[in-house]
């Protein structure tokens, strides 16, 4: 038998809920953090965007921080999951460290910049510094949902 959806039935429908993005924690030798001023609202935050449906987290990873940085990097693990109640978006965050490549800004970033961990208190809002310091930890992956600025208590 065969079964057919209605077109009604089709737009019912909603769009998906949440959208799924990568970011990459790029943690030098000396321990400085890799950070980018976004261009579409001058905040500071790590270098990541939105995962492409056939793309490896991983993946996405290494091309989002390439794509607005000009650093290649290697994945070294996966240090937390962020969940932005406000907008519905999840965040897979990786340890990274620079392989090669040059600082240069894109049309995503307008700079770029090595930062100390107390730099990223300083400057970026608390529901993405802390993406950089549980980066840092040992004791990962955290597990963390905000409203886009502040930490929301499990």
């Amino acid at each position: 038998m065969l079964v057919h959806m209605s077109t009604a039935a089709q737009s019912c429908r909603s769009a998906p809920l949440h959208s799924v993005s990568v970011a990459g924690a790029v943690v030098r030798e000396d321990g400085r953090v890799l950070a980018i001023r976004r261009a579409d609202n001058g905040h500071w935050e790590l270098p990541g965007g939105v995962l492409e449906i056939a793309e490896s987290p991983e993946a996405g990873a290494r091309r989002e921080v390439l794509e607005e940085t000009g650093i290649e990097v290697e994945v070294q693990r996966l240090t937390g999951v962020y969940k932005n109640m406000a907008r519905g978006i999840v965040a897979l965050v990786f340890r990274c460290a620079p392989v090669g490549g040059c600082e240069r800004t894109s049309g995503e970033s307008v700079d770029v910049s090595w930062m100390a961990p107390e730099e990223v208190t300083a400057t970026m809002t608390e529901a993405y510094a802390v993406r950089l310091l549980d980066a840092l930890s040992d004791d990962t992956p955290h597990v963390r949902i905000h409203d886009g600025r502040r930490l929301i208590p499990a």
